[in-house]
């Protein structure tokens, strides 16, 4: 067994002929010493019991268990404690409305997967092909599963690698850009390892099996995939915000206890109201606000070849500050071209060709013969007329043509330059050229030509993966998002640095020791294996980047599984679809846009939620307490404030269908701004139910059963206000909501209206003073909108503009840091 680089020595040492022949006597002794070495089929099952089928086992998707599992969880468990806490009341009904929009919320996710699963077609791993096998001294075709370490195999153009595998015999061409990100095809001969999920793209050769299943390099990348796990900022700010309610909660308890203890007052009627105060709190509607916004965007993304297999990925999108592309198949398109014809004896770059097409054969379909074609038909140029050819032979990295140009004889060469070079001689500045396109991440090849005995060198033929067409238009418009590009690839940095610089992400590249410390110091990063995706995804996650990551292989799943959002493009593998959470269908990255765009209405649905919850919260229970602890009464009844609750919860589900204002940078879950501008809208509507609540009791002398209801027209009022405000940065005019909010909002109103003026549940009231409150609500509505947009101008929140936060441009491809 001599290792590949030897081979290239004695290739250089020895003329052709013999090179061959020693090459050709040492391979058969290799294969003989195999042949011996082949596995007996009890030898085969034996090892099969040990080290288990070739495959990675495919995790089944049960609907009900995916039902389950989005009902356990911290923000369900605080879900299912209130409908313990009604039952325990008595409250049937209330129980009811909190476990149907639970169980809405987890029914609406799972179907949205289900849905995506189904259109991906979800299909099982591409290791069950069929491989030839020697076993008992014969050649057999088996499923590829069935294979063990210490296997013959039999590989040749075409086949897909079942199993690591060390070379006993014979040379082949390999991509494995799927596995390694590596675009350039690599040459695997004698005693070197192709590795299980490569494609043979020319030769033939024999191997022995070393590993198999999730031992493999492809089963270890599937084990990352396993592991991987992205963090849930949502469900953290979440907690904040109940945190944040808690605490107020609290406060106000200990207030209205003290005060009753100080008055001597029975704290038996206070009981009911403390647990409505923990009620108020929990998000009710939240699961089901959310999963609405969530699944109506995924539906909509659906209908323009975009799937969102992952939810949570809707809502993460708007946040997203870093986008980590990987290079092969995303930016590139993973097809060799002709980068450079160098013609050498003087001669023109048409005729270069035509020798070098001379050297190829048409009916051959690998990347080099049908590049060289194509540019020779493209150009319209006359072929020579040949009389003998030799195909392309890996071991020997050339082809060779006999050809008539003219009324002479020529004998055309083409290859690696290691191996044509030698035979036509070499000069400083050809090994200077050579260098550079090689620095570039071409794959160079020399074309010589002329008699025998009279070989010259015509030209070096340079192959590149070249940028998709559309790449520089994605990130430019990435780029005017504000989000961040890092590109990631296998190959070399020269190679990152051209293709950096062609689509415009920029020239700065560096490698992994290095960039895992200040990742955004780079544009790039080269160099690197599927661990080390995986590593940068969470050195990016760990400086507290919400970050995403775009790929179409094997290598790239870790990373994608572990990204808060990982995007499959459409020419991605099986694997890399089912550990990312959005799918692209259609050809282009151009939707990646649309999905941020989504995502970023996603995120200003949610956002009004959140700090409309906050303010209609501390208002309302602030108003009791304090109103409890003014008058001696609740300014509104218990069994009103769940009716408050359920009337306001069906507005904030209606939220999750608002037109929203697409932000040009990227969304920030900032809690202390949240808390901020809550505060300013809750002090407001506070402000003026206490002098509400003193004029009605002490100007007009309205009695007490009155003054509830008024209160809780007020509240609801006052809620409705706090929506339209909230959506959007400027006047609440500036951007219409959609038709079913303002369907909802006014249907809320009316009913409550009527509920009031009627007296079903409550003291009726003159429509007058309905008429009269809601005028109060609406000026006082635009003084606080004029407020809220000094508010939000200073924290950022809710909407900001490229004026509010400049964009700092770095190195030569524009690149932003998101974090300045």
């Amino acid at each position: 067994m001599i290792p590949t680089h030897i081979w290239k020595i004695i290739s250089l040492r020895l003329p052709d002929e013999l090179f061959f022949k020693a090459k050709m006597v040492i391979s058969r002794m290799g294969q003989n010493l195999d042949d011996a070495k082949s596995l007996s089929e009890l030898e085969a099952r034996d090892l099969l019991s040990q080290h288990g089928f070739n495959e990675i086992p495919e995790a089944r998707h049960n609907p009900l268990r995916g039902i389950l599992k989005r009902l356990w969880g911290p923000i369900p468990w605080m879900l299912e404690a209130a409908i313990v806490l009604e039952m325990l009341l008595g409250k049937v009904v209330e129980a009811l409305i909190i476990a149907v929009l639970l169980g809405f919320s987890a029914g609406v996710g799972e179907t949205q997967e289900l849905r995506a699963r189904t259109a991906l077609g979800y299909l099982r791993s591409h290791l069950q092909v069929t491989t030839q096998v020697r076993r008992d001294g014969s050649w057999r075709a088996i499923q590829a599963r069935e294979l063990v370490p210490g296997d013959l195999i039999r590989v040749k153009t075409g086949d897909i690698v079942p199993a690591d595998s060390i070379i006993r015999d014979g040379t082949v061409d390999v991509d494995q850009s799927s596995l390694t990100g590596e675009s350039a095809v690599v040459s695997r001969s004698i005693g070197d390892t192709i590795y299980s999920g490569s494609t043979v793209r020319l030769g033939d050769a024999i191997g022995t099996v070393k590993n198999t299943g999730s031992r493999s390099y492809f089963g270890k990348t599937a084990e990352l995939v396993k592991t991987a796990r992205s963090p849930s900022h949502l469900e953290q700010l979440l907690f904040k915000v109940v945190r944040y309610l808690a605490i107020i909660d609290g406060i106000l308890a200990v207030m209205l206890v003290g005060a009753a203890l100080w008055t001597r007052a029975d704290l038996i009627p206070l009981i009911p109201f403390l647990i409505v105060l923990v009620i108020v709190t929990v998000p009710v509607s939240m699961p089901a606000s959310f999963t609405v916004a969530n699944a109506l965007e995924a539906r909509g993304l659906a209908k323009e070849g975009v799937l969102v297999t992952g939810l949570s990925a809707m809502q993460e999108v708007g946040t997203m500050e870093v986008l980590c592309v990987d290079k092969t198949g995303t930016l590139t398109r993973n097809q060799q071209t002709i980068a450079a014809l160098v013609p050498i004896s003087g001669i023109h770059e048409n005729e270069l060709l035509t020798w070098a097409a001379a050297a190829c054969d048409e009916s051959m379909r690998d990347a080099l013969n049908v590049v060289i074609f194509q540019e020779f038909k493209r150009r319209e140029l006359v072929p020579f007329i040949r009389q003998k050819f030799i195909p392309f032979n890996p071991a020997a990295k050339r082809s060779e043509a006999y050809v008539t140009k003219g009324d002479q004889a020529c004998h055309v060469l083409m290859g690696s330059p290691l191996v044509i070079i030698p035979l036509v001689g070499t000069s400083r500045e050809l090994e200077t050229t050579i260098e550079e396109l090689s620095a570039r991440g071409a794959r160079v090849l020399a074309v010589a030509a002329g008699t025998e005995g009279h070989m010259t060198l015509q030209g070096l033929v340079a192959l590149a993966d070249t940028p998709r067409e559309d790449a520089a238009k994605f990130v430019k418009a990435l780029q005017s998002l504000a989000i961040r590009i890092l590109m990631i690839t296998g190959d070399t940095v020269a190679t990152a640095q051209t293709i950096g610089e062609k689509v415009g992400i920029g020239n700065r590249i560096g490698t992994v020791e290095v960039s895992l410390k200040e990742p955004l110091k780079y544009d790039g990063i080269a160099n690197i294996y599927p661990e080390d995706k995986y590593r940068i995804v969470k050195a990016l996650q760990g400086a507290h980047l919400i970050t995403g990551m775009t790929g179409d292989g094997i290598n790239d799943a870790p990373a994608l599984k572990q990204a808060e959002v990982g995007i499959a493009v459409s020419t991605a593998s099986d694997v890399a679809k089912a550990s990312a959470k959005v799918v692209l269908t259609e050809p282009g990255l151009q939707d990646i846009v649309k999905v941020v765009s989504g995502g970023r209405r996603v995120h200003r649905r949610m956002l009004t939620w959140t700090v409309t919850k906050i303010a209609r919260t501390v208002e309302l229970t602030v108003l009791l307490t304090l109103g409890y602890m003014i008058t001696g009464f609740f300014v509104t009844p218990l069994f009103l404030i769940i009716l408050i609750v359920v009337l306001n919860d069906l507005v904030t589900i209606a939220l999750g269908t608002d037109r929203a204002w697409v932000s040009p940078v990227p969304e920030r879950w900032n809690v202390g701004a949240i808390a901020e501008v809550a505060s300013m809208f809750a002090a407001g509507w506070l402000i003026l139910g206490f002098v509400i609540l003193w004029t009605c009791m002490s100007v007009f002398s309205i009695g007490i059963s009155q003054v509830q209801t008024l209160m809780f027209v007020y509240l609801i009022f006052s809620a409705q206000a706090t929506i339209y405000m909230t959506r959007v940065r400027d006047h609440f005019w500036s951007y219409a909501p959609s038709r079913f909010v303002i369907m909802v909002t006014t249907g809320d109103m009316i009913v409550t209206s009527l509920l009031a003026t009627v007296g079903i549940m409550m003291t009726p009231i003159p429509v007058l003073y309905v008429i009269i409150l809601l005028g109060v609500v609406a000026g006082a509505t635009l003084v606080l909108d004029q407020v809220k947009i000094l508010i939000f101008r200073k924290t950022g929140i809710l909407g900001t503009s490229n004026q509010d936060r400049p964009l700092v441009t770095e190195g030569k491809g524009g690149n932003t840091d998101p974090r300045r």
